[in-house]
């Protein structure tokens, strides 16, 4: 420690000097650092100068200066004015031909393409999907749409889907087959999935949806919610959740996917098409034994499924999980009353279910819907 104290006084004694103002005798580490950084030394004064006429002395000459620079300035805007003037007149007298203008939705189709050294390079293929056109993918290609300005859709292989309407405040397509998974931006309700067993609606979110061969399909929710409906029957598919639709029965129950697997195992009978929940009241029993508070969002959708014997049980076991608000009684929810089902549905806190009913008088309207 002594001799590393001893070196630095022998620094500072041999260059303290020399560093800041040249006096001292040099030290040799710092004139290698100064030839190494010779080249980037600044040469130019460290404050601008100006012209010595820049502000006249007589306050008369200054005032006359600035006049000058003002009328300067003025006669520069005119011409400026003049010169767009002109270029505008100009451009409306000379003949232009006519601009092709693309309508309907982008797609870049990707396929594997076969190079002479045996690799695969993906291919893209840009076109436009038009109201009334097919998209259909092959087995090895997939797609990537531009949904107008509100969002796109991942079209995965072996995939056929068609564009309904492309209206403003109205993208609707349908999906016959296979798998897309769409990223919409827009404001709740603009966005519409016809599929063989449901209509699936966006409000505002991520969400992959599946059809098979049969016309059943799955829809899983990474943001926001979906709304699945047919018939009356409506299912609400937060993030984290999935429901299931069938050709014969419509949209299932839905439930978050992280539930127990006992919970989703009963869930499955429950949602059977041809299952009757009457004939079958111990699955039910593990699905209201397995519920957690999550899991309200099922037991709430069971309310207006289970025959009236069973309602009673799914009001008492989900009054535990979420008690239910002020305004609703017991009575009401088993002759399941709407305001109040919705009223209870917003206490679960998984969104605001008049955005829903909203878009529900909305596409009552003959007039939204594609021809």
């Amino acid at each position: 420690m002594s001799g590393k104290m001893d070196d630095d006084r022998d620094l500072q004694e041999t260059s303290g000097d020399y560093l800041w103002d040249r006096s001292g005798p040099s030290d040799p580490g710092i004139e290698r650092m100064e030839l190494a950084l010779a080249l980037l030394r600044h040469d130019r004064a460290a404050i601008p100068s100006f012209p010595e006429n820049a502000f006249p002395a007589e306050p008369m000459a200054w005032w006359g200066a600035v006049i000058l620079n003002m009328t300067t300035a003025r006669f520069a805007a005119a011409a400026l004015i003049a010169l767009a003037i002109a270029s505008g007149l100009w451009l409306s007298l000379v003949p232009r031909s006519p601009i092709s203008v693309q309508s309907g939705w982008q797609i870049e189709l990707t396929s594997p393409r076969p190079q002479p050294d045996d690799s695969n390079i993906d291919s893209v293929k840009k076109s436009w999907l038009k109201v009334g056109d097919a998209l259909e993918t092959g087995a090895d290609s997939t797609a990537r749409i531009s949904v107008a300005e509100i969002g796109r859709l991942e079209v995965e292989p072996r995939t056929r889907l068609r564009l309904l309407q492309s209206a403003t405040g109205r993208k609707h397509i349908a999906l016959d087959l296979g798998t897309i998974r769409a990223t919409i931006w827009a404001t709740p309700g603009q966005f519409v999935v016809d599929t063989p067993s449901a209509v699936a609606v966006d409000l505002g979110c991520i969400y992959t949806l599946h059809v098979d061969g049969d016309g059943s399909g799955t829809l899983r929710t990474t943001l926001g919610w979906v709304g699945f409906h047919r018939e009356g029957r409506d299912s609400f598919i937060p993030a984290g959740a999935a429901c299931s639709t069938h050709r014969d029965s419509g949209p299932g129950t839905p439930y978050f996917e992280d539930a127990s697997a006992t919970f989703r195992s009963a869930l499955a009978q429950l949602n059977r098409p041809a299952k009757q929940f009457s004939s079958d009241r111990s699955a039910l029993q593990i699905v209201l034994a397995e519920a957690r508070k999550r899991d309200a969002l099922t037991l709430w959708h069971l309310l207006s499924r289970v025959d009236v014997a069973s309602r009673d049980a799914v009001f008492d076991r989900l009054a535990q999980l979420v008690p239910p608000p002020h305004d609703i009684t017991r009575d009401g929810v088993l002759h399941l009353d709407p305001a109040m089902l919705d009223s209870w549905w917003n206490a679960l806190d998984l969104g605001d279910i008049s955005l829903w009913r909203h878009w529900e008088r909305t596409w009552s309207n003959p007039a939204n819907r594609p021809n």
